[in-house]
């Protein structure tokens, strides 16, 4: 297998880390961006004990010019990427006629502007040199909707939007764009949820269980190997079952 340099941004994240460690087994060069440096310290030094190392870069996701020099830092350290996974998301949960103008732009810029800001900058190499990977980490919410997630499920369903527009321009440079929406999986974020809320969500799925990081990431890496370069512009659903739209 041809080793790549590969972005994911919110890679320290619980799927994050998950799609980090399987890109790493694949030999590939894995980089992600931080904003709070004790953190990215504390990550990177447990992900070295695994035997994992990452390039990390400082990064805000929302910022363009942040994006062009974290871009520019990763391409000097490590290569130009050719992998890019964009995963970075937030969440700002209130019903819509609560919600404030800060609240939704918040979500909106970290889910789907950020796509713009970090991928822009990548873009036109990836087509110089006739190969590229890109996928989109969505969510079932983009699809279904959710009570109280408006702002939310707005910028996910964007990103689908924006993976089948640069899917169809970027075929014959060998580039191919896919989106992967999760449903809800076990991380630190969904496990802090009071049990009887979680218990609700595990009864919708027809699975029987929440999915695991780990199954979201053998998805995004099966969409950045070679072999995969006939699919593109697809959303892959894995949700358990709980939503099965075409």
């Amino acid at each position: 297998m041809t080793q790549r340099t590969a972005l994911v941004t919110g890679g320290t994240g619980g799927i994050g880390t998950a799609i980090v460690r399987y890109l790493v087994k694949q030999g590939h060069r894995v980089a992600t961006n931080y904003r709070d440096e004790a953190k990215a310290d504390a990550w990177r030094k447990a992900m070295a004990q695994e035997g994992i190392e990452v390039c990390m870069v400082q990064g805000d996701v929302v910022d363009p010019t942040s994006c062009e020099n974290m871009i520019s830092a990763i391409h000097h350290k490590c290569g130009p990427i050719e992998i890019l996974v964009n995963n970075a998301g937030i969440t700002r949960d209130t019903t819509f006629h609560k919600m404030t103008y800060q609240q939704w732009m918040d979500v909106v810029n970290t889910n789907l502007n950020a796509c713009f800001n970090v991928t822009r900058p990548v873009i036109e190499d990836m087509r110089t040199r006739k190969w590229g990977r890109i996928v989109q980490i969505s969510s079932i919410n983009g699809l279904k909707g959710q009570y109280g997630q408006a702002n939310y499920a707005a910028a996910k369903a964007g990103m689908h939007g924006f993976t089948i527009s640069l899917a169809q321009e970027n075929a014959r440079f060998g580039i191919t764009v896919n989106t992967v929406s999760p449903g809800y999986v076990a991380t630190d974020m969904v496990m802090a949820v009071p049990e009887e809320v979680r218990e609700k969500i595990i009864a919708q799925i027809p699975v029987g269980r929440l999915g695991t990081p780990e199954e979201i990431a053998h998805a995004v890496v099966f969409l950045t190997t070679d072999e995969t370069s006939w699919i593109t512009g697809t959303n892959l659903k894995i949700n358990g079952g709980q939503y099965m739209g075409w």
